[in-house]
């Protein structure tokens, strides 16, 4: 009964240790689309560490996007970066108060246009705490800090038959969001809740093993 009881400690302790890993990605949603396509996307930043909070999130871009607007967040202040062709590369959020602490996450909506030719946008982000400890989300996909991906898909050329196609910030934003709400729970219930359903699996096999050990013994 003892080994029984700190088998199953052990593996509610791995539970909980995965499901907090899979929540605590820096991400950009959307997570797919199209070529061609002016844009809202939304940096979403969880605070994982326990007891720091979040002061500062800086994002880059890549060639396969061009980002040219940004949605002022109250509390937040921002500065962009431009190469010598005036294309901003990157953006920078910094707090003005506390930031985000443990409990928080924060969005911040940024708007632009995806490149004809991209088959995907890389964003590589780093999250600064208020100790000065940065992480850096820059891995590959199944790195411990992964960057942020966004799909790509083929474009159907209806972004350039109206004129610029640039729609208003809060037009987009409301769009967006009423899309990205379906993509980012469908998203992200199957990317977080796999280590979960992979915890439970394994206590279940655990528990089973032991346990059929127990019943030879009697």
């Amino acid at each position: 009964m003892k080994k029984l009881l700190t088998f199953t400690v052990i593996m509610i302790v791995a539970f909980s240790l995965f499901a907090g890993m899979a929540s605590a990605h820096v991400t950009v949603q959307p997570k797919e689309t199209s070529q061609g396509q002016y844009e809202v996307f939304t940096v979403r930043v969880p605070s994982e560490n326990e007891e720091v909070p979040t002061t500062k999130i800086e994002v880059k871009f890549p060639a396969e996007v061009n980002i040219t607007r940004f949605e002022p967040k109250a509390g937040w202040k921002y500065e962009v970066q431009k190469d010598a062709s005036d294309k901003i590369t990157s953006v920078t959020w910094t707090a003005e108060g506390e930031g985000l602490t443990p409990t928080d996450f924060g969005q911040f909506n940024m708007q632009g246009k995806v490149a004809d030719d991209a088959t995907e946008i890389v964003w590589k982000a780093y999250q600064t705490y208020k100790d000065g400890s940065v992480v850096e989300w820059v891995g590959a996909p199944d790195a411990d800090k992964p960057a942020s991906v966004t799909v790509v898909n083929p474009g159907d050329g209806s972004a350039h038959d109206h004129g610029h196609g640039e729609k208003s910030m809060d037009s987009a934003v409301n769009d967006h969001g009423a899309k990205e709400q379906v993509s980012e729970e469908t998203t992200t219930s199957s990317s977080s809740n796999a280590p979960l359903y992979l915890s439970i699996a394994a206590l279940i096999v655990g528990l089973l093993s032991l346990g059929l050990s127990f019943r030879k013994r009697s």
